[in-house]
């Protein structure tokens, strides 16, 4: 039975990421901070493990992974998801402590994550597995005054390529999926601002994630844009 670490997967695209695993059969663990929305999905399925942790927090998220793969034997896949959105506004009206709490999460969070796993995936054997990056559409094209957000997507971008050239020796591939507006809690915060908004089922993302984690070793999606179709991503004014 296929491993997989699923990052932020108390709600959104990490829970609905986790169901669809667990119903392909995968031997899910669930990392978060909400202890009892992961605990509420693990009662429903028997190869769901509950792995309460914030992933600012190395220790913490050292204790989750060794947890797993101590019950599971290895790390086939990392889906590397959690993330927040941060504040809105120009970069002059950000405070310097808000811009902090986003870079925490979305860019330490997730270099703890990655490092955690391509340790794991380097020393196990067979050597390898995989890890799958959530970037963003604001990975290529940011939205107006998401400066926080946007800067640390980028920055996801380049930690995916790093992690790829430099998991080649040890069979570790990773890619990075870019989501635009999946129908999500932060989504939902964005279009109610945003009347008309397009959005996609976030099970389409879900979907999505399992076609990359189902490649085989030789084949990997180094880069996956999956967005609501009449989403203003392409174009120009």
């Amino acid at each position: 039975m296929k491993t997989i670490l699923i990052t932020g997967a108390s709600a959104g695209i990490g829970r609905a990421t986790a169901e669809t695993f667990l119903a392909a059969g995968w031997q899910v663990g669930l990392i978060a901070r909400r202890a009892e929305m992961l605990e509420d999905l693990a009662r429903q399925h028997a190869h769901a493990v509950a792995l309460p942790a914030d992933v600012t927090d190395p220790d913490a998220m050292q204790h989750a992974f060794d947890t797993f793969t101590g019950r599971v034997g290895r790390l086939d896949v990392l889906f590397n998801n959690a993330g927040m959105f941060g504040p809105v506004g120009p970069i002059d009206e950000i405070a310097l402590d808000d811009w902090d709490a986003v870079m925490n999460v979305n860019l330490r969070g997730m270099v703890i994550a990655a490092r955690l796993a391509f340790g794991q995936m380097r020393r196990q054997a067979p050597q390898g597995g995989r890890i799958i990056n959530n970037g963003s559409i604001a990975a290529h094209s940011p939205r107006p005054n998401s400066m926080c957000y946007t800067t640390t997507k980028h920055a996801i971008t380049g930690l995916t390529k790093s992690l790829s050239l430099d998991g080649r020796p040890f069979d570790i591939a990773c890619g990075q999926i870019d989501i635009g507006n999946a129908e999500s809690d932060m989504v939902a915060a964005l279009a109610s601002a945003n009347p008309g908004m397009h959005t996609m089922d976030v099970a389409h993302a879900a979907q999505s994630v399992l076609h990359m984690a189902n490649l085989p070793p030789e084949a990997n999606v180094q880069f996956m844009t999956v967005m609501a179709t009449k989403m203003p991503y392409i174009g120009r004014g």
